[in-house]
């Protein structure tokens, strides 16, 4: 619940700050669209210092590296509460993104290292509850925010969290020294923080139109052959700083497969209702999260029965009938209209989001399961890097399609219809998915939690 905080503390700030940008440009004297700046620069150091993150915790050790990030981030929050000037504010936020990146692997690692194998699944059941609320919640707590005090405040809200969240940490935490061992894989460093910057940010870019699309689309250009020529030097590299040779773990290259294949598709869900509900419904932004947020709310009755799901049908059915589940979901909040009835919609976001949670708590159980613990840190690493960088292909490939559908039936502005052929496409993705874990054993798993007899 400790790491949980510190990761849902990120999330919040990361989404909540979104809804402020208007109110920061007016008080600087900046044009809005310059205001992008505040969200551009937090991902690009985020992107930068995820490939890290695994060294830094197996050289310093994983609870100093995090006790050290949550400070920092804490710091930088307070620098950017009293920012006077854009320039000031986005050099904080550059900041708080490499504290962001080191903070949630590292915290993975230590989860990793404490919690016993047939713990696990319990244990990130937990820890995807943040992950799962706190982008939906962060919008609507972004505008009450703004809206009753000012945008300051969404920065000052981590410096409480921050200071319980060290003294939690030293408390409770177990102090694992770190090793004197490889040095730092300085190209390989270059290379994937290349790869993630330019494929994270211009995924963002391209979604959200931070910039110019070809712009854009170089940057996702400039990325991918940057990602290549990281391949390629891992290939001869004897200690490359992200190990791709954990993908020959037969449970931890599936799931590292089909879990990004899985947010690819589902990941782009609350960006495509804010435009159903804003646009085609016409609510105001704190209506649209506040009903977004339904959604979340089925991660916490879902993290009381997920053990009990999968030690009833095993991670491999578990995974696959989930995924047929979460595409037709999915489709199914492409159907709301204006005529839809609200407690449809409560029900229908509320089941979608027990689904979610369900898959991903089962796949963070399973990621991990086979991953020796000397590796922990390279694995965490690896999986925290695909999954920023699936979302934000997730959100600038919807973006795409539906920009794409809008052209191709000749609609000038977004209607409901368009936004259910997108969320068809995205759920059909979270449906081949399935295909993915079929090549999962049937005993796969069975390390981290016992099956219950029939």
């Amino acid at each position: 619940m400790i790491i949980g905080c510190a990761l849902f503390m990120e999330l919040i700030d990361a989404t909540a700050v979104l809804t402020a940008l208007p109110q920061m440009a007016h008080e600087f004297g900046e044009p809005s669209v310059r205001m992008n700046l505040v969200v551009s620069l937090y991902l690009l150091a985020a992107a930068l210092f995820v490939p890290v993150s695994g060294w830094a915790a197996d050289r310093f050790g994983p609870r100093r590296v995090f006790v050290s990030a949550i400070v920092l981030f804490t710091a930088a929050s307070v620098a950017c509460a009293c920012a006077g000037s854009l320039l000031q504010l986005s050099l904080a936020r550059l900041v708080q993104g490499a504290a962001g990146a080191m903070m949630v692997p590292v915290g993975q690692v230590i989860l990793l290292r404490w919690s016993s194998r047939d713990n696990l699944l319990r244990a990130m059941s937990y820890l995807t509850i943040p992950a799962l609320i706190g982008p939906v919640l962060g919008p609507p707590l972004g505008g009450l925010l703004v809206t009753l005090l000012s945008w300051q405040w969404i920065f000052l809200i981590n410096v409480p969290i921050g200071v319980l969240g060290v003294w939690l940490v030293r408390r409770h935490i177990p102090d694992y020294p770190g090793v004197r061992g490889q040095p730092l894989d300085a190209p390989g460093l270059l290379l994937s923080g290349l790869g993630l910057a330019g494929l994270v940010f211009g995924c963002e870019a391209f979604g959200h139109g931070l910039m110019p699309r070809p712009w854009a689309l170089c940057l996702v250009a400039l990325g991918g052959i940057s990602a290549v020529g990281y391949v390629l030097h891992a290939r001869r590299s004897a200690h490359p700083l992200i190990d791709l040779s954990l993908l020959r773990i037969p449970t931890f290259g599936i799931t590292f497969w089909g879990g990004n294949l899985m947010r690819i598709g589902s990941a782009a869900q609350p960006f495509l209702l804010v435009l159903l509900f804003q646009l085609c419904f016409g609510l105001n932004p704190l209506q649209a999260g506040l009903l977004s947020f339904v959604g979340g709310a089925g991660a916490f009755v879902m993290k009381l029965l997920a053990v009990r799901i999968v030690s009833r049908f095993g991670f491999k059915r578990t995974l696959i009938g989930n995924a047929l589940l979460t595409g037709l979901t999915l489709a199914a909040t492409g159907q709301f209209d204006v005529s839809t009835p609200y407690w449809v919609i409560v029900l229908v976001l509320f089941v979608s989001g027990v689904i979610r949670s369900l898959q991903f708590s089962t796949l963070g159980a399973l990621t991990y399961a086979d991953v020796p613990p000397e590796q922990s840190s390279g694995a965490s690493s690896l999986s925290a890097m695909s999954i920023q960088l699936t979302m934000s292909v997730s959100v600038g490939l919807a973006a795409a399609l539906l920009s794409l559908i809008m052209a191709l039936r000749g609609h000038a502005t977004v209607v409901q219809s368009d936004v259910a052929w997108v969320m068809a496409l995205a759920g059909a993705l979270c449906v081949a998915s399935a295909l993915v874990y079929q090549r999962l054993s049937t005993s796969a798993g069975s390390a981290v939690v016992a099956r219950r007899p029939r």
